[in-house]
């Protein structure tokens, strides 16, 4: 990148993107090193083919064993996604059919990589989201492997010996899970999404970042940026008082949350954490975290030819309620399907995943999966002293509803509920609260749903946002079928960590908010600062506007006393 002609990034130029992440900084840019070129396809001899097989093999190894070692070190979210990766370049899929490539056409072993992981990645991108996500970490996966066989640094996050601002055309996830809030000030990238893992993990890592930035590749290295991850903007070469203005602002690093979530006149809004296995609950436990909003319990089926058993899955769900005795924690059962497919609930042949047998839907052509789980969580709840609520993902209607609420109590499970993450569901909440006890909104998949936006798509984050008028107008709706039956509504997709739509959401009817526990600080302390007729007020201006960015962007100046003194 640092070899491009900076014609959009002239000096006093503001670009503009997607803020993913709040917060403001001020640096020097670096930018990530050019990725990986396409090998020649050199030939080899019949005498060299069996060492270029095992040079293969030894490459892949290598590679998973760093990225397992650096799984170590790692934190929170890049935990799971530099395992999943590191998985990944032992795929036989991938390496295999290098493998195949080098025996039967001679092909040298990085051209071999390089073509069997062109493959790969072309059939994941034919399948559409979420799956079609998976094409960037086969990529990654690619260089890595290439870059071992050709004995070049690894592709990665750069080290200039100073903090920065750090610039790309995207981040793979092994890369973002890698970053270091001490010395990455901001990231900005061209492409991605607000629910992307570069999202994601800057987010929980609570680094500023804006993600969909016009004019992001002009950036060069040494040049001076502004980031402020709250409006989606990048200042070039901004002025030293600027620079100075932004650099006094409070460190959000330093806040905490004392665990009781509240606005300005006293009104309990719960703030809780999402968790994906024991260690993060006991991390989120320690953050503060009122509870548990979204437990995902799929950490024990991934990665499995055959489905866990009922006391495996005992034991994993009872290290997770442990952590919250006394304390709400929402159990989701397992999401399978689209992104996570397992071999013993999902096919392989679905021609859109994302619309497909996912969720809940997979408990009809696997009804013992279900009624296993349901058997695990009861016996971990009556095993532990966590108050365990239940929720079933990607319900669209009141009879799934009620049939999910059925086998609940048919296996002892006392408080069930539903995801609402698609549209019809949130349109007719009113009758599928005739059954569930409550409702937790999924936002990513709610997003991508309503605005038929893939939510990796750089060109699509503008649509790929939670403040999108018709996904706000669906939080609404949700919130008022609740009020009938006096029934609560949270959030848990990451719409739920933006300090500025919390108020929001409030606003609109929700009384809970499940998100990284790096947020919890933020988010409360702006709900702290608002009453509770401020925050329907603050919802009632972000329906008025048209566009999400005209929402955003007259919430935000509404809150500006607010976000200010906060460093937001």
């Amino acid at each position: 990148m640092s070899g491009e002609t900076p014609t959009g990034a002239a000096s006093g130029t503001t670009l503009t993107g997607a803020p993913v992440s709040p917060g403001a900084a001020a640096g020097v840019v670096a930018t990530m090193q050019a990725p990986v070129g396409e090998p020649a396809a050199s030939q080899l001899t019949e005498a060299d083919v069996e060492a270029a097989v095992a040079r293969i093999a030894a490459a892949s190894s290598a590679v998973q064993t760093e990225l397992m070692r650096r799984a170590q070190s790692a934190k929170g979210a890049g935990v799971d996604v530099l395992t999943a990766t590191a998985a990944m370049a032992a795929d036989p899929m991938l390496i295999g059919d290098a493998t195949r490539r080098v025996r039967e056409s001679h092909l040298c072993p990085e051209r071999a990589v390089w073509d069997a992981a062109e493959s790969v990645a072309a059939q994941l991108e034919t399948l559409g989201p979420p799956l079609s996500e998976r094409a960037r970490d086969v990529r990654d996966v690619r260089d890595r492997v290439i870059a071992d066989l050709t004995g070049r640094p690894a592709p990665g996050v750069p080290e200039p010996g100073e903090p920065f601002v750090l610039v790309a055309v995207d981040l793979a996830p092994a890369d973002t899970a890698l970053l270091d809030p001490d010395s990455v000030l901001a990231l900005v990238t061209a492409e991605g999404g607000p629910t992307s893992h570069t999202a994601i993990l800057a987010r929980s890592l609570g680094i500023p970042a804006v993600v969909a930035v016009a004019g992001a590749t002009a950036l060069t290295d040494g040049q001076v940026v502004v980031v402020d991850g709250t409006a989606g903007t990048v200042m070039v070469n901004p002025d030293e008082a600027t620079v100075a203005a932004v650099r006094a602002r409070p460190r959000r690093a330093a806040r905490t949350f004392d665990g009781v979530g509240q606005t300005a006149d006293g009104v309990r809004v719960q703030l809780l954490a999402n968790v994906a296995d024991p260690e993060a609950a006991r991390a989120a436990a320690t953050s503060g975290a009122e509870g548990v909003g979204l437990f995902r319990t799929e950490f024990c089926f991934l990665g499995r030819a055959t489905e866990p058993t009922v006391a495996e899955q005992v034991e994993a769900y009872r290290g997770v309620l442990a952590a919250f005795a006394g304390k709400k924690v929402v159990v989701r059962t397992l999401d399978a399907g689209a992104d996570k497919p397992l071999p013993f609930v999902t096919a392989d042949s679905e021609p859109n995943p994302a619309l497909g047998v996912r969720g809940l839907r997979t408990a009809a052509a696997y009804p013992g999966v279900l009624d296993r789980q349901l058997e695990a969580i009861a016996s971990a709840a009556a095993a532990e002293d966590a108050e365990v609520w239940v929720m079933a993902p990607m319900v669209a209607t009141a009879d799934e509803a009620r049939e999910f609420v059925a086998s609940c109590r048919a296996h002892g499970v006392t408080t069930a509920g539903v995801m609402v993450e698609v549209p019809a569901a949130a349109l007719r909440s009113a009758a599928i609260f005739e059954h569930a006890q409550f409702a937790s909104l999924g936002t990513n998949d709610l997003v991508q749903y309503t605005m038929a936006a893939d939510r990796m798509l750089g060109d699509l984050a503008a649509l790929s946002t939670p403040w999108q008028p018709a996904v706000l107008d669906l939080v609404k709706a949700t919130c008022d079928g609740a009020v009938e039956r006096h029934r609560p509504v949270g959030v848990c997709g990451e719409a739920a960590a933006d300090p500025v739509l919390a108020p929001v959401l409030v606003g609109l009817g929700v009384t809970s908010l499940s998100m990284t526990p790096r947020a919890l600080p933020d988010v409360a302390a702006v709900l702290a600062a608002v009453d509770s007729a401020e925050c329907r007020e603050l919802a009632a201006i972000a329906l008025r506007h048209a566009t999400a960015r005209a929402a955003r962007d007259a919430v935000r100046e509404r809150l500006r006393p607010v976000l200010e003194p906060l460093g937001l």
